[in-house]
């Protein structure tokens, strides 16, 4: 006889509302993919002679996204910088820095970790265009400020 066919989640959580599944065509259809609906199914095809399971892992990534960017800096000379940018995504983003499109790197005057860029005495050669990149194996984005040293 004709299996029915019926979806469910491996975790024993319920299928979301949003989720339409066609019982005779066995399709699981989910609308606008969130990262809450990553998991395993599981469609379970039964009729009076028996059942078979079939399973299916669905991971959810996701392009970097700004949460917080890096805006126009003018300050004194000797002043502190601190800029921050933070960026989702799946995977995590990865974040490098760049001054005039070079690339900047951790010295003696500059501290760079992550997101954070800090210079606690700027002196007039800090001014310029800066640019945090933050990126993962999906996209990479820019988040550009100029900072003045007066």
């Amino acid at each position: 006889p004709v299996p029915s066919i019926s979806w469910k989640r491996s975790d024993g959580n319920p299928l979301a509302k949003k989720i339409e599944h066609n019982k005779t065509k066995g399709v699981l259809e989910i609308p606008d993919v969130q990262q809450e609906d990553e998991g395993s199914y599981e469609c379970i095809a039964g009729n009076t002679r028996g059942r078979n399971i079939a399973r299916g892992q669905l991971f959810v990534y996701a392009l970097p996204e700004w949460d917080k960017k890096i805006q126009n800096a003018f300050l004194s000379l000797y002043d502190s910088l601190f800029w921050e940018c933070k960026a989702k995504g799946k995977p995590s983003p990865s974040y490098t820095w760049l001054k005039n499109g070079q690339p900047l790197m951790s010295e003696e005057r500059i501290q760079i970790e992550n997101g954070t860029l800090i210079i606690p005495m700027l002196n007039m050669s800090d001014s310029g265009l800066y640019q945090c990149v933050a990126e993962n194996k999906y996209d990479t984005i820019y988040a550009n400020a100029e900072l003045r040293v007066i």
